[in-house]
């Protein structure tokens, strides 16, 4: 054996046997107590307190699932625009019957770059257009069917909807993404399973391979009450992944983003990001809301919670009577939703001339502005950073405190293995008032913590009081509070899954101080998953 062939073999050895000392240490941390935080914070006790025997400098094994990288890019990306636009808004319906006529389509002034553009400076990732909604009129000429913009007066029989969206998305530097309705009220071989299937994933092999790379597609399962109809589901995402590896795929239970469970613009308090997708069937997610606004702790499968909401009180496409919400609803939608650990897709609908009209983009502005008025000032900023341990010692800048505040989301504070629980203190270099909280863990290895509070210190009493006592953090959580002035802040992690990661902390300041209630039932469910049976 030459000299590099024994270098190999000698660094193979070494891999395998730190990697079974990692499983043993592993094995050995799981069946380990917990320590107790409150205990030891009431001691006063610092960072030895928590110190491992021969602690980790190795990064933490992932805790499984973990996201896969559309998944990821999905989460981190938080906000998508949703445009429905089609027949139905020149019909002034919710749900078109399929009998409408094609030559009634007829946008004169569409301007996709105009919704792009809208989408992207109100700070919206992505932009996802109603390729074909149930009443079957397709936004692209299919050459599955004449009910289309084919047989429209659109672009003189020209146009292309689709076509168009894509182009702009990519102009201006955003994603796009796709909603293709299984159900069919126009197609006459809806309510045969397999010609209908058949003639389904043609439509979706058109859309997939013609509009270039299609990073997520929107479906139900929503069918109407008469043809025994069963889709494919199976295949069709088989399908949809070898066409568009990178796109994910949304439905009532996933495999890339399951819905959270309502259209009326919330999230659970608690919410993993994983379930059993088993316990969900794609189409009766509306039975199980509960369940889906919480996900479910150490269940097997990531599938991150997304909430379609829109605009306009309850109308998904636009109507000569459409009210839009007010800028601090949609402010507090968004803390409801991405200050969940929720992805918020917000629908806004484009009018009858093809364009999104001048109060929802008034609306857009004021909420793009307010969350910049919150979020670009961090109160953090200069602070001393401390914890009540840290993960190898710390001698690892790797895994250090001060990561929290680089707003960097691949870098985060670490404990040790057998840690299950801490606090990061940041200590700021004088008073400052603030009302918003905003934690992150590192979710590319997993969603961890469990239970935390935030705790403020009162100089007048030299003590603690705790100001936010909550579950879940995941990839974003935001916690609006009353207004407090202070110059001391401790995140205070009650119960991990594994040994606790925090890749950020964020302290600012909302002016009006105050958000509107999201009601639970303020949005009925118009996106057809009430008209499934």
């Amino acid at each position: 054996m030459d000299r590099r062939g024994a270098s190999l073999t000698a660094l193979a050895l070494i891999l395998l046997v730190c990697n079974n000392a990692f499983l043993a240490h592993a094995y050995e941390a799981k069946s380990r107590p917990a320590v107790n935080i409150r205990k030891g914070l009431a001691l006063g006790r610092t960072a030895s307190y928590f110190a491992a025997a021969g602690g980790e400098s190795f990064p933490p094994a992932p805790l499984m699932p973990i996201p896969n990288a559309r998944q990821l890019k999905w989460e981190r990306g938080e906000l998508s625009m949703f445009l429905h636009f089609g027949i139905n808004t020149f019909h002034d319906v919710e749900v078109g019957s399929g009998m409408e006529d094609p030559a009634s389509f007829n946008p004169t002034e569409l301007n996709a770059t105009q919704w792009a553009e809208a989408a992207k400076h109100a700070g919206f990732q992505f932009v996802v257009i109603v390729a074909k909604h149930p009443d079957g009129f397709c936004n692209w000429p299919s050459k599955y069917t004449t009910h289309s913009v084919a047989a429209s007066p659109f672009r003189g029989g020209k146009g292309d909807v689709v076509r168009e969206v894509s182009d702009a998305a990519r102009e201006v530097g955003i994603g796009f993404g796709l909603y293709l309705a299984p159900w069919d009220k126009h197609e006459p071989t809806y309510g045969n399973t397999r010609l209908y299937n058949e003639y389904y994933m043609g439509q979706l092999t058109e859309i997939m391979s013609e509009y270039g790379p299609v990073e997520y597609i929107f479906y139900d399962g929503a069918k109407e009450g008469g043809p025994e109809m069963q889709y494919h589901f199976d295949q069709i995402f088989a399908l949809n992944h070898e066409l568009q590896p990178t796109c994910s795929i949304f439905s009532d239970n996933g495999p890339d983003v399951r819905w959270v469970g309502n259209e009326a613009g919330w999230a659970g308090t608690t919410n993993w990001a994983t379930i059993d997708r088993s316990k969900v069937p794609i189409g009766g997610g509306y039975t199980m809301p509960a369940y889906l606004a919480s996900g479910e702790e150490g269940a097997p499968d990531w599938a991150p919670a997304e909430c379609e909401t829109t605009n306009r009180y309850n109308q998904w496409f636009w109507h000569t009577d459409g009210v839009v919400r007010t800028v601090p609803e949609m402010v507090a939608i968004y803390f409801a939703t991405v200050g969940r650990n929720c992805h918020l897709c917000m629908n806004v609908p484009p009018d009858r001339r093809g364009l999104i009209p001048d109060e929802d983009l008034a609306q857009l502005r004021g909420f793009r502005a307010t969350l910049d008025e919150i979020f670009d000032t961090d109160l953090s900023e200069g602070a001393n950073v401390s914890a009540s341990s840290v993960r190898g010692g710390g001698g690892n800048p790797d895994f250090a405190p001060r990561n929290v505040l680089d707003a960097d989301p691949e870098t985060y504070w670490a404990t040790d293995d057998e840690v299950a629980d801490g606090y990061v203190e940041l200590e700021l270099p004088e008073e400052r008032k603030f009302n918003v909280i905003r934690l992150q863990e590192p979710i590319f290895l997993g969603q961890r913590i469990a239970a935390h509070t935030v705790d403020i210190w009162n100089g007048a009493t030299e003590s603690w009081e705790t100001v936010v006592r909550e579950t879940t953090i995941g990839n974003k959580r935001l916690h609006l509070i009353k207004p407090v002035s202070t110059k001391k802040v401790r995140l205070v992690i009650l119960r991990s899954r594994a040994c606790p990661l925090l890749s950020s902390i964020g302290l600012h300041y909302y002016k009006a101080e105050t958000l509107p209630v999201v009601h639970r039932e303020s949005m009925p469910l118009l996106g057809m998953r009430n008209l499934v049976q």
